[in-house]
């Protein structure tokens, strides 16, 4: 699929989900159970780890109770940080720079101007592409007083792109040099625009009218350094009702099958947000929540920056680094200055530094309405590298402050949600683990636990039961069973996000492609299908020797027969994405 996508009429009837409301009640009864959560979560590993190891088989029982604990910890980091939505208090859209200004300047700054420059980073994207993005961001209301500027921070040395601005009267802001990518073009930027606020949109970002109106007036408050809005995408696949899809595959046999099915699981869709991309989980309550903390941190695309709090804490890291250097004069010569920080993920490093600036403390604001719409990654390569960026760089920016974590600068609900944030990530080696369990067990026989004994479920099903009734209640309206699948089926690209991290191969910055490619992907799943083959000749296996009568344990074989089936349909939805393709 060439076209751009972007401009199809079918996406822009598309309106976004208002924000997730929950009543103090609500959210009493999410802090009981997440409390509960966390009691029966103790209970059970201190009984896995005291009474239920397999003593015959300490090889494979002590790795999987290692691998539990370590997930528990994630569970403890979640409640902690979906405790409370706490928005911040929204105002009415400032007038003047008095309104906003930083303490201290008020004097010189008493009924100037505000301004405003838009910025719209690009590199070898579409000049069709980035006109709509144009076009959608000249159609932002301001106020009288307000001085917006719109400028294009071109890298792409494109002929087109250069006639395409001047054709839409919008600056480009060139370089000599890509240094520092994205974060580099912004700080080369905000030294010529010189903007009091800066937005930050992507080439593919289309505006919607209100945005300034609806979050300038956060910044009445002079601590607030950013504030991020939510990214939406309008291109999510939609999806097609079971018996319709069953219909067309298997006949009339198969529509009569899913209408069973549907009777007791609900009504369900196949090819729905195919790449689990819908980002309402991450910033209506992920980020959301962090509001409380003063810790949500900021995305890139569609957040608002006051550039005199990006420019005081640079300043006072690049000082820092200067005064650490054994060589002043060649550190100042080779040092830069980096407004946004120069680092793959240069958004959260960058929240990270200013949350962290001791001199003054500085807040983040996630504004909870959607104020854009963007496009979604739609092939599975183009998915899975924007993934492996992700991951790579949360990762090695961890490596590179650790010791930050042990520092007077971030709180400690500050420090939590941004450990919380990389400890997701190390889910994936956990999970080594829990696949690999199951698979064990179908070949072998041997189990990790001493028995799978009633005593064994009196402890495991009501931590697993109050778990999900917690993560229900806080994601009320929102699917989390999607993420929770790609959680697992991701699993391989994040351990090789921590294998080039651990072996200092640097993360690259990839633009992320704006047309869905042609091809087939299955290539890039390989492990995946590979376990989903593993899994099924265990079972066929396994149940071979059951119906022969040469395994005796079927509580077992029961239990490890769901979480094979469990894995498999996880491992499955990755799948499903590299065969997808896009009807012309």
């Amino acid at each position: 699929m060439n076209e751009l996508y972007f401009l199809e009429d079918k996406y822009e009837s598309r309106k976004p989900e208002a924000p997730q409301v929950q009543s103090e009640n609500m959210q009493l009864l999410f802090q009981f159970f997440g409390v509960l959560t966390l009691m029966l979560g103790i209970w059970y590993l201190h009984y896995r780890w005291t009474n239920s190891l397999n003593y015959d088989a300490l090889w494979f029982a002590i790795p999987l109770a290692f691998a539990e604990t370590m997930m528990f910890i994630g569970t403890i980091l979640v409640v902690i940080g979906f405790w409370k939505i706490n928005d911040t208090q929204k105002q009415s859209a400032p007038k003047t720079m008095d309104e906003v200004v930083e303490e201290g300047q008020i004097a010189s700054y008493q009924d100037k101007k505000i301004k405003i420059d838009v910025y719209i980073p690009v590199f070898n994207e579409d000049p069709s592409l980035v006109r709509e993005t144009i076009w959608a961001a000249k159609k932002v209301k301001k106020l009288d007083t307000w001085d917006v500027c719109y400028y294009l921070l071109d890298d792409s040395d494109n002929d087109e792109m250069s006639k395409m601005a001047k054709e839409e009267g919008v600056p480009q802001v060139l370089r000599t040099s890509s240094k520092g990518r994205k974060a580099g073009a912004i700080t080369n930027a905000m030294d010529e625009s010189l903007g009091n606020f800066i937005v930050i949109i992507d080439s593919d970002t289309r505006l919607f009218p209100n945005i300034l109106l609806n979050t300038m007036g956060y910044f009445k408050d002079d601590a607030v350094a950013w504030v991020q809005t939510p990214q939406w995408f309008c291109d999510l696949t939609e999806g097609e009702e079971l018996e319709k899809s069953w219909k067309r595959k298997y006949g009339a046999f198969g529509e009569k099958f899913a209408l069973g099915v549907q009777k007791v699981m609900g009504k369900m869709k196949t090819g729905e947000d195919v790449f689990a991309n819908d980002p309402a989980m991450f910033f209506d309550v992920i980020q959301r929540r962090r509001n409380n903390y003063n810790a949500s941190f900021c995305c890139g695309a569609t957040s608002i920056h006051r550039t005199s709090a990006l420019r005081r804490v640079a300043i006072s890291r690049w000082v820092d680094r200067i005064l650490a250097a054994k060589d002043k004069k060649k550190a100042i010569e080779e040092i830069d200055v980096e407004y946004i920080s120069f680092h793959t993920s240069e958004d959260i490093y960058t929240s990270l530094l200013v949350h962290a600036h001791k001199q003054k403390e500085y807040k983040s604001v996630l504004h909870p309405d959607v104020e854009s719409k963007m496009l979604s990654p739609m092939d599975l390569m183009t998915w899975a590298a924007q993934r492996f960026r992700y991951a790579g760089g949360t990762i090695d920016l961890v490596t590179q402050e650790f010791g930050r974590f042990f520092k007077k600068g971030l709180s400690l609900g500050q420090k939590l949600m941004y450990f919380s944030t990389f400890w997701s990530y190390t889910g994936a080696i956990w999970l080594v683990i829990l696949l690999s369990s199951p698979i064990i067990f179908m070949f072998t026989n041997v189990a990790p636990v001493q028995s799978y004994s009633m005593d064994f479920f009196i402890h495991l099903i009501p931590f697993l039961f109050v778990n999900q009734v917690a993560l229900m209640i806080a994601t009320w309206g929102i699917n989390s069973n999607r993420g929770g699948q790609f959680f697992i089926s991701i699993s391989p690209i994040v351990l090789k996000a921590f294998w080039d991290v651990i072996r200092r191969r640097p993360i690259k910055f990839v633009v992320t492609s704006k047309t869905a490619k042609a091809g087939n992907f299955l290539g890039l799943v390989k492990i995946q299908i590979g376990l989903i083959a593993l899994y099924a000749v265990g079972i066929i296996y396994s149940t071979t020797l059951h119906i022969m009568g040469d395994r005796i344990f079927l509580t077992g074989y029961s239990v490890n027969l769901m979480w094979s089936l469990f894995n498999m349909l996880s491992l499955w939805t990755i799948v499903q994405a590299a065969m997808f393709k896009y009807k012309e």
